[in-house]
């Protein structure tokens, strides 16, 4: 996959940063649908919810259509192994299986670290 460079900041610097929300990390992924292929892209991710369900360490996860062709997935990790985690979970790896087959080039993700945040109950900065 076009992976950009690993962010390699320091994890946040005080456990209230981490431990109240765990959206320290992120990935931006950036997906363009081959022609025709938008249903059967929109429909792949929305079945990937299930798997994403079950990783711990993915704290928010977000599946979008932009468009016609363009989708976007977004989500939040308390830190680089829950991360690193879910690249090789079961949805990266079938993202990557089905490459050729529904999307016109390779991914584009995107590695971030989260600024601030607001979740149900909870919001915040993350000072790093």
């Amino acid at each position: 996959m076009d992976a950009a460079a690993p962010d390699t900041t320091l994890e946040a610097s005080t456990p209230a940063d981490t431990s109240r929300a765990g959206v320290v990390k992120a990935l931006f992924v950036r997906l363009s649908a081959k022609e025709g292929k938008g249903d059967e892209v929109e429909a792949f991710l929305r079945d990937a919810l299930q798997a994403v369900r079950g990783e711990h360490d993915t704290t928010t996860w977000y599946a979008l259509r932009l468009g016609q062709h363009d989708f976007a997935i977004f989500d939040t990790f308390p830190g680089n192994e829950g991360r690193l985690t879910h690249l090789a979970g079961k949805v990266g790896r079938t993202l990557v299986a089905r490459t050729p087959e529904l999307f016109d080039g390779m991914p584009k993700i995107e590695h971030a670290r989260v600024l601030a945040y607001k979740l149900p109950g909870d919001s915040g900065q993350v000072r790093l």
